[in-house]
């Protein structure tokens, strides 16, 4: 039973909380700005629970649907399924007790909540399909890993929607622009780190045929993951302009953009340990932004 739980475990990447910590650092900056401040101990435990939950389930997904390409990737041939360790039906199983999970939290919020994540749950689900078809699959990996930021509008916002305001328009309105525009934005920022991340792998991909970001961009992917941090910093920075965040969002701003540009001395030579290192380093970056928006609330 032990050995079994720490298949699962590793599965699920417990031990590399890099991931889940991308998903949440912007969801949580979402949920401070949606509420003006401090959204309580309720939407916090959901959200953080939630992207742990979700991550993980998206983790047992992946493998499944990546298992004959990950035994020819040095990086992740050792991963469960891919060695047989754990069975798909196993794999498949952990993620949709996972993901009953995550939704029994959503349950918790709102009808508005509950009718976008299914929203959410089929980027997830498209995602690692995306990869065979699409030149830039790390686009659609943006989409999956920013749609905690409309949720977060929804769940402060969308309180007083009940089931039977449900319908195309209320939804809709239940997530202000801004929301979705700090989704977009974030959008790069996913561009850039998982850019960094399809860099380590850029050989092996090659060889099997897979799309990522680094092998479309060519001899251009320094430039692009340096720009595509720029517009994901300058983005939030408009964006949050008429919030008034102060002196503390300013600092946050300069301390990301100062890690920003370390990443680019890190990827420059486009080796593998660099590239990696860039990669897990990011959710610093994602945290610093965070702070400075809570900061700001908090000091306003």
């Amino acid at each position: 039973m032990r050995e079994r739980l720490g298949l699962y475990l590793d599965l699920i990447r417990w031990n590399r909380p890099a991931g889940w910590l991308l998903l949440l650092w912007p969801s949580l900056a979402a949920l401070w700005v949606a509420a003006g401040g401090w959204p309580g101990w309720h939407l916090l435990a959901v959200f953080v629970l939630g992207t742990i939950l979700m991550r993980s389930a998206g983790c047992c997904i992946n493998d499944v649907a990546d298992r004959h390409f990950d035994r020819h990737v040095k990086r992740t041939a050792g991963r469960p399924v891919t060695r047989g360790a754990v069975s798909v039906r196993e794999a498949l199983w952990v993620g949709a007790v996972l993901a009953l999970m995550a939704f029994g939290l959503v349950l918790t919020t709102n009808p508005a909540v509950v009718a976008w994540s299914f929203a959410g749950l089929a980027v997830t689900l498209i995602y690692p399909y995306a990869k065979r078809h699409v030149s830039m699959p790390q686009a659609v990996l943006g989409v999956a890993f920013s749609f905690g930021i409309p949720l977060a509008f929804v769940a402060v916002g969308g309180v007083s929607l009940t089931w039977q305001d449900i319908g195309w328009e209320p939804l809709a309105y239940a997530v202000p622009l801004r929301a979705w525009g700090l989704m977009a934005f974030n959008l790069f920022w996913v561009l850039a780190y998982d850019t960094e991340y399809a860099m380590v792998d850029r050989d092996d991909d090659l060889r099997i045929g897979m799309k990522t970001s680094a092998i479309t961009l060519g001899r251009y992917d320094v430039a692009a993951i340096m720009a595509f941090y720029a517009t994901f910093l300058v983005g939030w920075c408009v964006l949050l302009l008429p919030a008034d965040l102060g002196w503390s969002w300013w600092a946050a701003l300069a301390l990301a953009t100062a890690q920003a540009l370390w990443h680019g001395v890190l990827i420059k030579d486009r080796l593998r340990e660099g590239c990696f290192r860039a990669f897990r380093l990011n959710h610093w970056l994602g945290a610093t932004v965070f702070v400075g928006v809570a900061a700001g609330y908090a000091l306003h």
